[in-house]
């Protein structure tokens, strides 16, 4: 039997999920019409299990799209037609979105709308730690913070009904560590659509200056209400020890289990506050402040509620957490983190574990026989003889490039950077100027800064590292081919004299040398397209047709 067929006959059934899959099935069984995306780890096994769900059942649908704020339109065009709607992304993601995400708070939503950002603390495939929950509190939406897996699902349910009661946005943040690891998960049947109906109060939608000075204070009006909501929700709790008066613990999210993991080990059982649900109430953290003289503050990300909390009752309670040093402040969050802080000693390692961390460190590198390499090879052939010249990149497999035996790569800041920052170097005269980007990236973020160089005709070099998939998430289909990226490149104004489409192959390597080598020395805007197919993705599209 089938999934669905087998959730309907149960109503109430177990299954091992990841957290991004928990996300997942909750927004099935909370009654999803449409899911966006764009690869992002990690939270790219959202869209990847829903687009599953979708070839096995008919529904419901779900897509890539260019970029994480296409993505978000796309969600809120269904929410306006008062369907629901999931938009998944990772937190570097969601600064692509944060444009309509914020005024998605300030209009009233139709369908509801969940967001589910995936931090990634640790930097384990990002360029910061950055913490959502801040763009939540700073747009004013709901933001929701599973503990576990269980949580993940039920939350996600439960934030279609939030987002439609409250007409705003509802935010789930995950963690790597939720995200990437399977627990068992009991799940409850499907839930029915919404039906297609357009919001009768067009003005609520259209953000012009006069509707959305109404709307701002209408939003401002509601806080209360959902300030109080959430104080009442299952996913805060408070424990007072009338015992103890002198320590308190503050957990949020992943922090809850470290902090229960290590709990049986301390001789008195600390008053605990465990916070899932923002905004916050006052309520409950006063109770806590009242009772003890001193808090220790555990969360994952940055010290967003210590922040929050210092100055409350007026100092008299000692604050402790990221800010004092009591808990580590940048990396993951793990048992022994929490365990240190509190006042507990360290557990002996396994033996098996020692012998571990003693193996060396092996860095990442490109695939043998990646296109890339080839790239590269002739792109640093073609660069010999220029002192001045400067290489910029982006996000993407390429960024190895930066690593040995390579080191053909001078940047990696953002998606896109890589075009708009060959310009400013080439505006400001190093020369040559030369961008390298892969083909998803160039449509995610690089089409906009390209059109700036087409118009001042800059004198710089682009290459697009065509592989035919966003390789590095596991090999997504890009959402547009070859050839009609080639034909949108001259549909932008390139110049077709100045325009060439290599075969990125070791075989011909001279001759992309000698063509890279002439674009260098024209004094303009010239746009080479290194094509050749992942041999990740290749190798999965032979197993499936055999």
């Amino acid at each position: 039997m089938d999934l669905k067929g087998y959730l309907e006959q149960h109503s109430m059934e177990t299954m091992t999920l990841l957290g991004d899959e928990a996300v997942a099935i909750g927004a099935i069984h909370g009654g999803l019409s449409r899911a966006y995306s764009y690869p992002g780890t990690p939270a790219t096994e959202i869209l990847e299990f829903l687009m599953s769900y979708e070839r096995k059942h008919g529904g419901p649908k779900a897509s890539w799209s260019a970029n994480e704020k296409t993505a978000y339109e796309e969600a809120l065009g269904v929410s306006l037609a008062g369907k629901r709607a999931l938009v998944s992304m990772k937190h570097v993601g969601l600064n692509v979105a944060a444009d309509p995400f914020i005024n998605s708070s300030v209009v009233q939503l139709n369908g509801g709308l969940v967001v589910a950002v995936a931090d990634d603390p640790g930097m384990h495939s990002s360029q910061d730690e950055q913490d959502s929950r801040f763009y939540a509190d700073f747009a004013k939406a709901i933001c929701l913070e599973p503990c576990d897996q269980q949580e993940a699902y039920e939350m996600t349910k439960d934030a279609f009904t939030l987002s439609e009661r409250f007409k705003i946005p509802v935010m789930i943040r995950l963690v790597t560590r939720i995200a990437h690891s399977r627990a068992i998960v009991k799940v409850a049947g499907n839930n029915t659509e919404n039906q297609v109906q357009k919001s009768s109060d067009r003005g609520s939608w259209i953000l012009i200056p006069a509707n959305a000075k109404k709307l701002w204070k209408k939003r401002l009006n509601q806080e209360k209400e959902i300030v109080s909501e959430l104080a009442n929700s299952k996913y805060n709790s408070l424990y007072l020890n009338v015992d103890n008066k002198e320590f308190g613990v503050i957990t949020t999210g992943l922090a809850k289990n470290y902090y229960l993991e290590n709990l049986p080990d301390l001789s008195v059982k600390p008053s605990h506050l465990h916070l899932g649900a923002y905004p916050i109430s006052n309520e409950q953290v006063l109770k806590l402040f009242k009772h003890v003289q001193k808090v220790l503050v555990i969360e994952e990300g940055y010290p967003f509620v210590e922040k929050r909390f210092r100055g409350i009752e007026a100092g008299r309670v000692e604050i402790q957490g990221k800010e004092t040093g009591h808990v580590k402040r940048d990396g993951e969050l793990t048992p022994e983190i929490v365990r240190a802080a509190l006042g507990l000693t360290e557990r002996k390692k396994l033996a098996a574990v020692e012998e571990a961390e003693k193996i060396p460190a092996r860095p990442p590198q490109l695939c043998a026989g990646c296109p890339h390499i080839d790239t590269f090879d002739a792109l640093k052939k073609a660069l010999t003889n220029y002192p001045n010249s400067v290489v910029t990149s982006d996000i993407g497999c390429y960024t190895l490039g930066a690593l040995p035996p390579y080191n053909a790569i001078e940047s990696c800041v953002c998606m896109g950077a890589s075009v708009g920052m060959a310009k400013g170097a080439a505006d400001a005269g190093l020369t040559p100027a030369v961008a390298v980007i892969g083909d998803s990236t160039f449509i995610h973020s690089g089409i906009s800064p390209l059109i700036d160089a087409i118009n001042s005709d800059t004198n710089m070099t682009l290459i697009i590292l065509d592989n035919q998939a966003v390789a590095m998430t596991g090999g997504q289909t890009t959402i547009m081919s070859s050839a009609r990226l080639q034909s949108t490149l001259l549909g932008l104004g390139v110049d077709k004299d100045h325009f060439h489409v290599l075969n990125a192959h070791r075989n011909a390597t001279e001759k992309n040398t000698e063509i890279i080598k002439s674009e260098l020395d024209h004094k303009g805007l010239s746009v080479i397209v290194a094509v050749r197919e992942c041999l990740e993705t290749a190798k999965k599209k032979k197993k499936t047709t055999h």
